[in-house]
């Protein structure tokens, strides 16, 4: 039976190459803390590719493509007509499970790492990631050129919420590189996924995944905590304050 064993591990292990390049990565802060003056900032992703003893450099070198995707959430959008004059909803779409933030950092055009296929397949680059719809009751993703679509990533794009920079990562040497990921004033708040792939002559030779958080600190964090967890204690609240600030208003403002 041991000797069994050693075999079949012997066996994976001969049916499994060893990977010849590995990514190391690690951000300039795990943890964004937004206030009331909060104007965005830049999270900075360092990394290095280690190759084993064994691989040879690469003679077209590498790319690193970064993509950094926020909390996901169903988006309910739509399409607007002129009916007699006044614009109406004509058409609507629900967008299941979508990133709040999508950023898209590569060290040159997305095009030019790798062919169609390979990027489509490794949802590499803003036009290729999946926004599943619900339509009728189904959900799938969407052609690339569904109006839906293209209009839900240029509004995103609009706000800052969506990119894709072809120049965002920087090669410090053949091994060496970093990226800065920019938060903008109006991130959403939660986890943030960090996917880090590593390209070779057109192939995907390694990925890495990581993580940051933002968060809401300050009073902005405790009102938000406090219509969270004490709903009812909130609401009675807030329509005391509106009421004793009309109050307020109409003693000073009162004429005699």
């Amino acid at each position: 039976m041991r000797a069994h064993l050693l075999g079949l591990a012997l066996a994976v292990a001969l049916g499994s190459p060893a990977q010849a390049e590995r990514l190391v990565t690690t951000l300039s802060t795990s943890r964004v803390l937004i206030s009331s003056n909060f104007t965005g900032t830049d999270v900075v992703l360092f990394g290095s590719v280690e190759r084993d003893a064994q691989t040879v450099p690469r003679r077209g070198g590498y790319d690193i493509v970064v993509t950094v995707t926020g909390p996901r959430e169903n988006i309910l959008t739509f399409r607007k007509e002129r009916v007699f004059g006044i614009w109406v909803n004509a058409d609507s779409r629900t967008f299941v499970k979508a990133p709040s933030y999508l950023t898209v950092l590569a060290n040159r055009t997305i095009t030019e790492i790798a062919d169609i296929n390979t990027l489509r397949r490794t949802q590499t680059g803003l036009a290729r990631i999946l926004l599943p719809q619900e339509i009728s009751g189904d959900i799938a993703d969407s052609i690339r050129d569904d109006p839906f679509r293209q209009a839900f990533l240029r509004l995103k794009v609009e706000r800052n919420l969506y990119r894709e920079v072809q120049n965002g990562v920087t090669l410090l040497t053949p091994a060496l590189f970093r990226a800065a990921i920019p938060i903008p004033d109006n991130a959403p708040t939660g986890n943030y996924d960090i996917d880090v792939k590593l390209f070779a002559d057109g192939s995907l030779l390694s990925r890495q995944q990581t993580a940051m958080e933002i968060v809401k600190v300050g009073f902005e964090q405790f009102v938000a905590a406090a219509a969270r967890d004490y709903g009812l204690l909130y609401g009675l609240a807030t329509a005391l304050m509106a009421i004793l600030t009309g109050w307020f208003a109409s003693a000073v403002f009162r004429r005699d």
